[in-house]
């Protein structure tokens, strides 16, 4: 009986999910990685049909693995690279990745470069095969880069250095692009009719063109897609089949319609989302769009290991006594080539970045394994009808065997080396940190069980046979080995205050879940968090946040042009909406933090410390949300009121949750009130919190300096004023200078400062005019600097001195208020 494509196809998909599963089950509590497990598996599977087993016995599994042998490598590419990819990347941690970029890029590009041209020499010299140097580039191209998909499958499983594995995980990811670059650079020079000379500035032309190229697609075609999302609110369908269909997008219109680097595209992309877009999809939906990706990953996985398997072991030949002889060569000469080229980069690497001990870079050599894109690859040279079928056999045996190999001998023995190096577990102090949150869960537990067995439902539990209890004791007694840890007191100080910063990043995203932070505010705090991480964690100050609470100097240039005036008096009130939703973002936060101390603490003197720095933050903090709610009560109230808006369609959307639970409403009827309710939250998201500047006509009427003018010259007064909004300790008008212009206090506070006298003459507040002085004789005599954020109108000089001219009344006004 002959079977169709597609349904062996599907026996393929349904037995390696049911494989998988099965695999997950039996390698669950030994160490033995599932991948590792797979591949052995795929190698089984092909071994025994080669022995005709299939064929004779179970014909559609003979006819499933005969179909795979066939398999066209770019399918290999095309279907499992955008999946493996972007899950990757999508999950990395932004801000650790760009402060490792720099460590990242160099063992990526220039160290995959050094390894391709080492290993082209090590072919050239040492196999007895005469390949020509584009031959041998080629191949040093495809079985240099190490593989994301069997790096990452592997590190997820058996490491625990956050760090560690964003290293080797963006190595893998962005040198697999490098390599399959290069190999597309010099596979075109090997299939050359004519007698191509190799030209070096010509392939590193090409190569900045495809990766910049691919680079530019994934961000515009990231970009597009976040846009999308942006317009859609809680609908997972939606914007998990975007996320689905531009991943496979960009790689096929990267790879396909402009041969560029489809895997520097995908990792554009994917920090695309993991960075801007994370605002941008609906907060309910981010957490199931991880998890989403993380189960597309582990059905690739789970094929693509098994596909391997069973292609090295029905593709390869495998009785070639030379053949096997030069891949134990080769097998030495790549781990001793990558060896060399990070100790090569190695006084590089521990000055930028975030440095690199020994430790680290022993696995960053043992965790070179190659995997299915070099296969892919080799695939292809063997494909080839213009490539002499001998060199194919011997490209696809080498990669195969290497990918074998490394995956076997490095993949099984990579949790043994960890442990050997130490690196299988937290840094000490930071695991000091962790067992200070398991006492915590100790001392709860301690406290709750005499409920429990008070419980009138609990009086015949036989209480020693309850494992939980026993198990506190062990907790307890590890706790107390632990404490007696020789661990400095600066390691135990930073690992408690990152601890507590990370802490503080969580709990801004989880506000943002609950719609009670906008995406900016969010995306600013994060920030803050993160520059607080970077290097000695800092709990004060914090920079960017005290930056944002003052006028950047674009706002400054912008007030000083005529036309651009009233843009400037715009963004400043958007300014300060958003530095008084961060203001409050932040006290809560630190609050939060507050609660962590007591249990995370060190020392009572560390304790102590961090306290103060975390209520330094809040007096600092309250000063300038104080100083918003007297100078612009307007903001507070906008603010509040969206806050209050949120916090009661949030309830309603709960309330209705829970009477679908129990049953009191039918799933379309809350589906409906639900999608009415977020129809409501998607409003509010978009609404911009706007804020006008106040009707100055009353504070200009009822001034002394209007007594006795004209209606028709009040108005005319009134349209020549202008805003303008200074943060706290801004210069308004400088001693000393040339004074153009007369100001009213319209909100806020401000002082008269002598400067040569180095002193405060006064306080002065709303509806003070100042500057009056300066217009008449020219020149500032005392500088003016705000208080707080203080809203000013100011009419210049010029204009002022027309309607002075015509008006004898409004001239001795003013006089007099300078007497």
């Amino acid at each position: 009986m002959e079977y169709g494509v597609g349904l062996l196809i599907l026996v393929f998909v349904i037995g390696s999910l049911i494989m998988g599963a099965l695999t997950m089950m039996m390698t669950k509590g030994t160490k033995i990685p599932y991948t590792v497990a797979l591949l052995l598996i795929g190698l089984a599977f092909g071994a025994v049909d080669r022995t005709d087993f299939f064929k004779q016995n179970i014909i559609i599994i003979s006819d499933t693995i005969h179909l795979l042998s066939d398999i066209d490598p770019h399918l290999i590419l095309f279907v499992f690279l955008p999946t493996l990819i972007f899950e990757s990347a999508f999950s990395l941690e932004v801000h650790l990745f760009k402060r490792m970029f720099s460590q990242i890029a160099t063992l990526a590009v220039p160290g995959l470069i050094v390894c391709t041209i080492a290993t082209a020499v090590l072919t050239k010299l040492l196999f007895p095969w005469n390949w020509s140097w584009e031959l041998a580039l080629m191949f040093g191209a495809l079985i240099s880069a190490t593989d994301p998909v069997a790096v990452v499958a592997l590190l997820k499983e058996v490491s625990s250095r956050k760090r560690l594995e964003t290293l080797i995980e963006g190595e893998s990811l962005l040198n697999d692009g490098t390599a399959i670059v290069l190999f597309t650079l010099f596979y075109s020079m090997v299939l050359a009719t004519t007698n191509q000379q190799f030209n070096f500035f010509g392939v590193v032309g090409e190569f900045t063109i495809v990766v910049m190229l691919g680079l530019a697609i994934g961000v515009i075609l990231g970009y597009m897609a976040i846009m999308l999302i942006s317009k859609v609110f809680n609908n997972p369908l939606v914007e998990i089949s975007l996320s689905i269909g531009v991943a496979y997008l960009v790689f096929f219109i990267a790879e396909h319609s402009f041969h560029v680097s489809g895997v520097v595209a995908l990792v554009a992309l994917a920090l695309m989302f993991s960075s801007v877009g994370r605002t941008k999809i609906s907060p309910e939906v981010e957490g199931f769009l991880h998890h989403f990706w993380e189960m597309m990953a582990h059905i690739a996985n789970t094929l693509i290991f098994l596909l391997v398997g069973v292609l090295i072991t029905t593709r390869v030949k495998l009785d070639s006594t030379e053949y096997w002889i030069a891949l134990i060569v080769l097998y030495i000469g790549i781990l001793i080539i990558r060896g060399g080229v990070v100790t090569l980069f190695m006084p590089l690497l521990k000055r930028i970045g975030i440095g690199i001990t020994k430790e680290k870079a022993i696995i960053l050599v043992w965790g070179g394994l190659r995997g299915a894109v070099s296969l892919a690859l080799a695939l292809t040279v063997a494909h080839n009808e213009n490539i002499p079928r001998e060199i194919g056999d011997q490209i696809l045996f080498l990669t195969a065997g290497i990918v074998v190999l490394t995956i076997l001998i490095n993949g099984l023995s990579m949790e043994n080396m960890l442990a050997w190096l130490k690196l299988d577990r937290l840094p000490p102090a930071k695991e000091a940190t962790v067992n200070k949150a398991k006492a915590s869960v100790y001392a709860d537990m301690q406290n709750y069980l005499p409920i429990v067995k008070n419980s009138e439902f609990l009086q015949n539990v036989d209480w020693d046979k309850i494992s939980t209890i026993s198990r506190y004791g062990h907790i307890y007694e590890q706790l107390q080995k632990e404490e007696k840890k020789d661990i400095s007191d600066e390691e135990l100080s930073i690992a408690f205050r990152r601890r507590l910063l990370e802490t503080e990043r969580k709990f801004y995203w989880t506000q943002f879940e609950k719609g009670t932070l906008r995406a900016s505010a969010t995306n600013k705090l994060s920030e803050a968090v993160e520059e607080a991480l970077d290097e000695y964690p800092t709990i004060t100050p914090r920079p960017s946040l005290e930056k944002l609470w003052h006028t950047p100097k674009i706002l400054h240039t912008l007030k000083n042009i005529t036309y651009l005036r009233p843009i400037a008096v715009k963004l400043s009130f958007e300014r300060l909406i958003l530095g008084y939703e961060v203001a409050k973002g932040f006290i809560n936060a630190q609050d939060e933090v507050l609660s962590h101390i007591e249990a995370l603490g060190p020392s009572e003197e560390e304790k102590k410390a961090v306290k103060e720095d975390v209520l330094l933050n809040k007096r600092i903090t309250f000063k300038y949300m104080s100083d918003i709610n007297n100078a612009f009560p307007e903001i507070v109230c906008a603010m509040q009121t969206r806050m209050a808006n949120r916090l009661l369609l949030n309830r309603e959307r709960l309330v209705i949750q829970n009477l679908l639970e129990n049953g009191i409403l039918d799933k379309p009827e809350a589906k409906k009130m639900i999608s009415d309710v977020e129809n409501k939250m998607f409003e509010l998201l978009k609404m911009p919190t706007t804020v006008n500047p106040p009707d100055i006509s009353s504070l200009i009427e009822n001034a002394v300096w209007t007594e006795g003018l004209s209606d028709e010259t009040i108005k005319k007064l009134i349209s020549l004023f202008e805003h303008q909004i200074y943060s706290e300790n801004e210069i308004i008008l400088k001693q000393g200078q040339k004074g153009d212009a007369m100001i009213i206090v319209a909100r806020g506070s401000v002082e008269i400062v002598d400067e040569e006298k180095n002193q405060v003459e006064d306080v002065v507040g709303v509806g003070t005019v100042l500057g009056v002085s300066s217009v008449i004789s020219g020149i500032n005599n005392k500088s003016i600097i705000s208080t707080m954020p203080v809203d000013v109108l100011f009419i210049k000089e010029d204009k002022l001195k027309e309607i002075m001219g015509s008006n004898p009344v409004l001239m001795k006004n003013l006089l007099e208020l300078v007497k």
